[in-house]
């Protein structure tokens, strides 16, 4: 009935004068996805556009903003670099997506696996037999001069028999219509998870259209993909993982989607290093081996034993292990040799030599001028021609400082160009101009042309290539096709593969029939671990930071005097952990929230979207206080949103974290954390000497106050303060409380001592339960309490050393 409705709808849409129409013009000899020569709506177009213009511009720039405020929510970005510093940007989405036809979209797939077939080959050669080379189909002094031939895995036959395993190719297309290969990505190809985000966000915005409209999924693509992932494993024991260089990569956001979305490890070099021959991963249960690596770092930086010796994200040993064959790696090391530029020059050839057909999908018109005959086409021809680096695996019209425009350039730079050619030919390529069509954006309530590329990702099975229905489409900011790129202010917009008939609903989930593995417990990796206990530390020392500094300026406020002795008592007290009372919000509380925003950074695969979202909150919060709030009664305010935050955040990961071995240890860095911090304050105010009203402070700070006045009845005494808050095992504010909890995390946490044995974390914990749980409150003295603060941190550097060396 939905469908009908939708259908009807979009017939009185047609029906009418197209607003969203209206002053859309093609560029003059450019083509354009939506509208034919003439403006005419495309037929894969048509109902979108009805839809769209039902709905109107007010509507669609209310659904739009839906769309980008889900990503801003997911905590989606991309960073870019600029001549100052690496920043951060929202997800810069077009809301339009680009529709494909299912027709056209099969002839896409079928030139795109012959492509991939096509590298695998050239891949093997190069690495392998090198006929290409002495048949001739490529120059010698051109494979050996790319540094992206990696001579130390020259002769190895990659485990698993394949090169190849994940590609993706960048399209354009040209003003005939005719679709181009501009581009092939086989070193480390980004984009698949950013399609995956592109869709959840578009749909967000245009439900209703994509339900009636009949759009290809995005799921099965990647179930097939995982599937084949994790049969490459091979030994039982064996692990799926995936390597990226780190949360400072342009992409990092991406690699953490994946690894989360496909339920694999997310590895940086650190983690892994090789022992007897065999990758392993340190892990709070030991070493485990890792049978299958996704590799999403250039390959020269794996490995700084035998590849590239300056890198400091790689892991030593790494190519010893891949010629053992005890590991494979998607892509193999030295597959992002055929992405180099000058390499499509050569393509045709190849495939006529090899498998005797034309590309069904031809790559843009390359010439490597390192061929006299090559070279005199390019300058004879050079009003028509860019020209760039030859080895250079960037797009022509991405690489701006170094790929000139032959009819753009200005006579002193004409002759400084073809000097260069005459010298050095063999540095350079000369291709084609590019002319790329164009698809709608929105703008101001209208829509405008703009120039877009198509990525498009390919995913070796069990069964072959399998070709993601859909992509990622790169949009321009303006008419310049150089604005495409994601480092120049381009957008990304969804693909649509639309279908005439109903698609099949494909989904991650296994069906009821099949059967399932459980994850096994302690494959937590070691430094995710460390990051968790630090996350979870971070959190703790802020709220009880913020709860001092309310109890400090709630007295401010009441009292107007900075001098009173109880709160020069508290600035002393703070001074030496970074923490001036000066400011209403000092930079100390800023930097620890901070930190913790970094901690949960580096493992954002093991953190859910409202965790993240809660926690990002937080540090803008406080950021916008420091600018703003005054100290006394002001201060109160924003302290009690502080905290409000931070209990939302504890509350949100201790309901909804699954009870694996990562929430161990970061439930482990709240309770040490907490114990110190009440440790230490107890023994600042609770003194014999302590200035006035330094007990009551103590209580609030404590969140024990109410407690307090219903266990002893009795006006705050510092037996009674101490009794609650150092050992009551009943408040789980005090002292002991903490050191119950970490004494029954620990014991579940991975053996790492002799079998049958604690290990020295768990007799560390037991020791200081025990001595803890037989003192009485006179015992604890304020030395008794700073020597407690100090042992619990050293429980600290006991876990360290037994599960993050």
């Amino acid at each position: 009935m939905a469908m009908v409705d939708g259908n009807q709808t979009r017939q009185r849409a047609k029906a009418r004068s197209g607003i969203l129409l209206d002053g859309y013009r093609p560029v003059a000899g450019v083509a354009d996805e939506m509208v034919d020569e003439a403006g005419n709506p495309r037929p894969v177009w048509r109902d979108f556009i009805a839809a769209l213009e039902d709905l109107g511009p007010e509507q669609l720039a209310q659904r739009f903003a839906r769309a980008d405020r889900y990503l801003r929510d997911a905590g989606v970005y991309y960073r870019f670099y600029d001549k100052v510093a690496t920043k951060e940007r929202e997800w810069p989405l077009a809301h339009i997506p680009l529709l494909i036809g299912e027709d056209e979209w099969a002839g896409i797939s079928a030139g795109l696996i012959q492509r991939a077939d096509l590298l695998e080959a050239i891949v093997a050669d190069i690495y392998g037999d090198n006929r290409l080379v002495a048949q001739g189909l490529l120059p010698p002094g051109l494979v050996a001069s790319t540094p992206e031939y990696l001579r130390p895995v020259a002769g190895v036959k990659p485990a698993g028999g394949h090169f190849l395993h994940i590609c993706a190719f960048e399209l354009g297309r040209g003003p005939g219509g005719q679709w181009w290969v501009l581009g092939d990505r086989t070193q480390a190809p980004s984009g698949a998870g950013f399609a995956l985000e592109n869709r959840v966000a578009t749909t967000r915005a245009l439900s209703d259209i994509y339900g009636d409209m009949h759009v290809h999924r995005l799921a099965g693509f990647f179930r097939r993909f995982r599937d084949a992932l994790i049969g490459m494993v091979g030994d039982r024991d064996g692990r799926a993982a995936i390597l990226t260089p780190g949360p400072l990569n342009e992409t990092y956001f991406e690699h953490a989607y994946i690894a989360r979305y496909l339920g694999i490890m997310l590895l940086e070099g650190e983690d892994l290093t090789v022992s007897g021959g065999r990758l392993m991963v340190r892990t709070v249960s030991g070493l485990k081996p890792v049978g299958v690596l996704w590799r999403r770092l250039d390959a020269a930086f794996a490995d700084p034993l035998e590849l590239n010796p300056d890198s400091r994200i790689g892991t030593p040993g790494l190519t010893e292990a891949v010629r053992n064959g005890s590991v494979a790696m998607v892509n193999a090391l030295g597959s992002g040799i055929v992405e180099t530029r000058a390499l499509l020059a050569f393509l045709p050839g190849i495939s006529q030599a090899l498998r005797g057909e034309n590309l069904l999908l031809p790559n843009i018109a390359t010439w490597w001028c390192g061929q006299d005959g090559e070279r005199r086409h390019v300058v004879e021809n050079l009003d028509r021609m860019m020209v760039g680096p030859a080895l250079s695996a960037r797009l022509a019209f991405e690489d701006d400082d170094a790929t000139m425009l032959g009819a753009a350039l200005g006579p002193e730079a004409r002759q400084q160009l073809l000097a260069k050619l005459a010298a050095n030919g063999g540095d350079f390529v000369g291709q084609e101009a590019v002319t790329l069509s164009t698809t709608p954006v929105f703008i101001d309530g209208r829509l405008e042309p703009r120039p877009a590329t198509l990525r498009v990702h390919l995913a070796r099975t069990a069964d072959g290539w399998v070709v993601m229905p859909g992509g990622f489409a790169r949009v321009g900011d303006t008419l310049d096709a150089k604005a495409i790129a994601m480092q120049r202010g381009g957008q990304a917009a969804d693909v649509w593969v639309v279908s005439s008939r109903p698609v099949e609903r494909d989904t991650l989930l296994p069906a009821e029939r099949d059967g399932f593995v459980r994850s096994v417990p302690g494959s937590l990796p070691s430094r995710a671990a460390e990051n968790l206990t630090w996350l979870g530390r971070y959190i703790e020392r802020s709220e009880d930071m913020v709860r001092v500094l309310r109890a400090y300026h709630v007295r401010l406020a009441e009292t107007s005097d900075p001098a009173l002795p109880l709160l020069a008592d508290i600035r002393d007290y703070l001074e030496p952990f970074g923490i001036d009372v000066e400011a209403a919000v000092p930079a100390g509380l800023i930097a620890n929230i901070d930190s913790a925003v970094y901690s949960a950074g580096q493992v954002r695969d093991r953190f859910s979207p409202d965790g993240w979202l809660a926690l990002r909150d937080l540090s803008k919060t406080v950021h916008q206080f420091a600018a703003t709030v005054a100290p006394g009664d002001d201060a109160t305010r924003a302290m009690t949103v502080l905290l409000r935050k931070l209990a939302g955040f504890s509350g949100l990961l201790h309901e909804n974290m699954y009870r694996f071995t990562g929430w161990r240890f970061l439930e482990i860095g709240r309770r040490l954390e907490r114990a110190i911090q009440i440790a230490r304050t107890l023994a600042r105010l609770t003194p014999d000497d302590a200035p006035d009203g330094s007990l009551d402070m103590m209580l609030e700070i404590g969140d024990s106050v109410m407690t307090h006045r219903r266990q002893y009845n009795a006006r705050s005494v510092r037996r009674t303060v101490v009794d609650l808050l150092a050992l009551d095992p009943l408040n789980p504010r005090s002292v002991l409380f903490q050191l119950e909890r970490l004494k029954a995390e620990i014991d579940l946490l991975p053996g790492r001592g002799v079998p049958g044995h604690l290990s020295p974390a768990a007799k560390e914990i037991l020791r200081l339960h025990t001595t803890l749980a037989i003192r009485d409150p006179a015992e604890m003295t304020p030395d008794a309490l700073d020597t407690l603060a100090w042992d619990i941190g050293g429980l600290y550097e006991t876990l360290a050393k037994t599960y993050f060396g």
